[in-house]
């Protein structure tokens, strides 16, 4: 059975599965994307074991184990035979302890060639938050709600720009409507790792645009030491007209379940006032979506506004009268490449 260093780990798994072998509720609460989740124990399984560790001894807790484990090694060898690629596996556990040794030990035996991470799941954490705190070049990509910021952010990969999609990793678009149409937000725990896969894959020399969000997208927070770098970062700020706005999010919102945008009302009433609300809600009900979404916007403007206040540096503007999105990153890379040859 071999071990393996965190960085050899994060090569090898661009080539080869792995398997989480925590217990469900474990692998829920976070963990390294891509992998599968064959669990030694059950939730249940591993309270009654830890018990017994603290109240008996090791002795009776790897005994108590053994039992449970028992039946279920034959399973446990054709489920990871399927996840295997080339007669290969990668498989760790929180600490890189009796779990993951076990488990590599058996399928080694079966003739699965696997290794184990040292220090486990806690180290891939340990690493991901450190890598998170490293200076990037970000670039800030800020507009008022409705500007097609999201769309930019993905055109411009395909000018051959880096970019990080944090609304994207976070399953919501950044607002009270945010979450409607979208699959469930992973965890905060699970976003941080996703957010770290994506960046390890880019050049950090080389700038990363991503959009401007507060801390909090959805239910989702963004790593304070990342944030904070987003904070003293260039933002260049997109400006459409009013009118473009209101339109852009009449069209994304339409057919959406008009209880649910009644609902995402509610979630800014206070902010909102309260006769804007009642307006909002009644326009809603008529299918006046354009009028719905004018009044969502007085929020979401002055929010915004409030948001530019806490930037380290003033926004670089940038009008967008034209709809040609290529046209449009053409542009904003020519901002960008003006600003750093000043």
């Amino acid at each position: 059975m071999k071990s393996i260093c965190i960085e050899d780990f994060l090569t090898e798994k661009e080539r080869t599965p792995i398997v989480d072998v925590r217990s469900p509720s474990e692998f829920n609460k976070g963990h390294i994307p891509g992998a599968y989740n064959i669990p030694l124990f059950t939730d249940e399984e591993r309270i009654i074991i830890g018990t017994k560790y603290v109240q008996e001894s090791r002795y009776s807790s790897v005994i108590a184990g053994l039992d449970m484990v028992g039946p279920k090694l034959s399973g446990f060898v054709e489920t990871a035979s399927k996840i295997a690629l080339n007669g290969k596996l990668l498989v760790y556990c929180w600490r890189g302890g009796m779990r993951s040794s076990s488990m590599s030990w058996l399928l080694n035996l079966a003739g699965i060639n696997s290794k184990t991470l040292i220090g486990g799941y806690k180290s891939y954490r340990r690493y991901s938050k450190e890598y998170l705190s490293k200076p990037f070049k970000l670039v800030v990509l800020g507009g008022m709600t409705g500007s097609g910021k999201t769309e930019l952010i993905h055109e411009l990969s395909k000018h051959n720009q880096q970019i990080i999609d944090l609304e994207g990793l976070a399953n919501h678009k950044g607002s009270a409507f945010g979450a409607i149409g979208q699959k469930p937000q992973p965890s905060t725990e699970f976003f941080e790792n996703l957010l770290f896969e994506n960046l390890y894959r880019l050049d950090i020399d080389k700038p990363i645009w991503v959009e401007d969000e507060s801390k909090a997208i959805g239910s989702v927070f963004i790593p304070e030491e990342f944030f904070n770098q987003m904070l003293k970062s260039k933002v260049i700020a997109i400006e459409r007209p009013t009118e473009t706005r209101i339109k852009r999010l009449t069209s994304e919102y339409t057919n959406c379940n008009p209880q649910l945008l009644i609902d995402s009302v509610n979630k800014i009433a206070k902010r909102l006032g309260g006769d804007n609300v009642i307006k909002a809600i009644k326009s809603i009900e008529e299918g006046k979506f354009e009028e719905a979404v004018g009044i969502s916007l007085y929020y979401y403007d002055k929010a915004y506004q409030f948001g530019l206040s806490n930037k380290i540096n003033s926004p670089i503007i940038c009008p967008l009268d034209d709809e040609n999105i290529s046209q449009n990153c053409s542009l904003l890379i020519e901002t960008l490449n003006n600003v750093n040859s000043t």
